[in-house]
């Protein structure tokens, strides 16, 4: 109904703005007429949905820009997060340094403390061997000096005799 009733109005605006039906002299108040309805016509047909459309584009655009600033507020504390993370990671990483420096410097000094006393009981055990040789030589050196001087003569056997016969044996 409202096609017919603009189909209507367009012819007879068209018919009012002929030459024909009008006086040379008023003929721009009927041409201004006229383009008023023409106007008031296409306003009524074309307002709402260019409103809607151009409504509907508005709050897409805002709809978008507010869905980029979520993203970019998002990104935002992400970056915090990660810096965040970053600087921990650092902190913990000094802290291993050092925890793994302090294991080290206690290790060595279990080790250093270890040699040394493996240090002192092999020195011990030294010179342990070292007195037990001594009296296996003198051991020797009595019984061979016995044996020779049971061997001579028991005539000659005095005192310059024996410090001889030692004196041998020891040089």
């Amino acid at each position: 109904m409202s096609r017919i009733i603009l189909l209507m109005l367009m012819v007879s605006t068209y018919a009012l703005a002929s030459e024909n039906g009008a006086e040379h002299s008023t003929d721009i108040v009927w041409r201004t007429i006229n383009f008023l309805v023409f106007a008031g016509i296409v306003w009524y047909f074309v307002a709402e949905p260019a409103k809607s459309y151009f409504s509907g584009r508005s709050k897409s655009i805002a709809d978008e820009l507010q869905k980029v600033q979520d993203k970019l507020s998002e990104s935002k504390t992400a970056k915090e997060k990660a810096l965040q993370k970053l600087s921990d990671a650092e902190k913990l990483a000094k802290e291993i340094l050092e925890s793994a420096k302090k294991e080290n410097k206690v290790l060595q000094d279990s080790v250093m403390n270890q040699c040394n006393s493996d240090l002192e009981i092999i020195t011990k055990q030294n010179v342990s061997l070292m007195e037990l040789e001594k009296r296996k030589m003198v051991r020797e050196v009595v019984d061979t000096t016995l044996i020779e001087l049971l061997a001579e003569d028991t005539n000659s056997f005095d005192t310059k005799a024996m410090v001889d016969v030692i004196l041998k044996k020891v040089a």
